[in-house]
């Protein structure tokens, strides 16, 4: 497939010049576990640091009966009922931790009185489909049966997560919609990792650049589906953009760069949950690569990346 790639923001590209040597586009599968092992670039207690933040570690159990870590995070002091804002990280379903990324939704936590609870889902290729999305769901389920000693309101519960934490919290949307409970309020979907066919314009336009590109798109979804890849075996709780049927899903916010990977599947995500009558709200921005504001926090784009996903849970929530 001939194409050219669309031009990555000129501020953004700076930083994609920067991080070049210590991440470069392509994650293989031999790279997963030197990059398991380094240490975050920030830690869970620098970025609690002048917080009025209370966090509790917990032990939970996943899919199977296998035990998992989850972290909850509270506002000091959280008396009553507020928003619940289970979060899953990304990391394209083989690395990544519970903490990864978290700044954003402690914000939420501190601004909405809201209740996170966050969890280390089990990794592929170790523990391939289902445990990751199962874990997620087993998640949810725990911290609605707990919401009462959390202080969560449980008609307020918001599923949320980047790349591959967005790809799982869009399947644990569709499973508690198809198994009847827990009922959600909405689900905030950050450059979600949706669909293993990787076929798309955009996968092949961010094929050696960028960030997270269509050969670690593949080592991702090779690691989590193995031979059921690309086949009809596929569940849509897996992969989400297979799903026929997204009638009834709650209200989403759905965001992706016009530089990665993931563009077009999550576009095309967004209109199926137009036509099937459920709210749904939209971003693709201009010249973003994959997890920019992560890398790039003080860009221009990055803080409106943030600033969009704020009005969306302001709204959403309420004060």
């Amino acid at each position: 497939m001939s194409v050219t790639r669309p031009p990555f923001d000129p501020e953004l590209a700076l930083t994609l010049e920067a991080i070049r040597e210590r991440l470069p586009p392509t994650v293989t599968p031999e790279m997963v576990q030197p990059m398991r092992d380094a240490p975050p670039p920030v830690g869970i207690d620098e970025a609690l640091a002048g917080r009025p933040i209370t966090r509790t570690d917990h032990t939970i159990h996943g899919y199977e009966g296998g035990q998992i870590a989850a972290t909850v995070f509270a506002r000091d002091g959280h008396t009553g009922t507020g928003p619940g804002i289970v979060r899953f990280h990304g990391g394209g379903m083989v690395m990544g931790s519970r903490f990864a990324g978290i700044n954003q939704t402690l914000t939420w936590v501190e601004r909405f009185d809201a209740v996170c609870v966050t969890v280390d889902y089990r990794l592929a290729p170790e523990h391939p489909d289902p445990y990751p999305v199962e874990d997620c769901y087993a998640t949810l389920v725990w911290t609605v049966e707990h919401a009462v000693e959390l202080g969560i309101d449980t008609e307020r519960i918001v599923v949320t997560g980047p790349s591959a934490g967005g790809g799982l919290a869009a399947g644990v949307a569709l499973l508690a919609r198809d198994r009847g409970d827990p009922a959600l309020l909405g689900q905030l979907l950050v450059s979600p990792m949706l669909d293993d066919r990787n076929d798309t314009v955009s996968s092949h336009q961010i094929d050696g650049v960028g960030v997270w590109d269509r050969g670690s798109n593949d080592t991702g979804w090779n690691a989590l589906l193995g031979d059921r890849r690309g086949t009809d075996a596929v569940s849509v709780y897996a992969a989400p953009a297979r799903a026929t049927d997204l009638a009834g899903l709650p209200s989403a916010f759905v965001e992706c760069g016009s530089a990665e990977v993931f563009r077009d599947e999550d576009v095309a995500y967004a209109s199926g949950l137009w036509a099937a009558g459920n709210q749904a709200e939209l971003h693709v921005w201009p010249g973003g690569f994959h997890a920019s504001d992560q890398l790039a926090p003080n860009a221009r784009l990055s803080k409106e990346m943030t600033a969009a996903r704020d009005a969306w849970m302001a709204r959403l929530l309420g004060p």
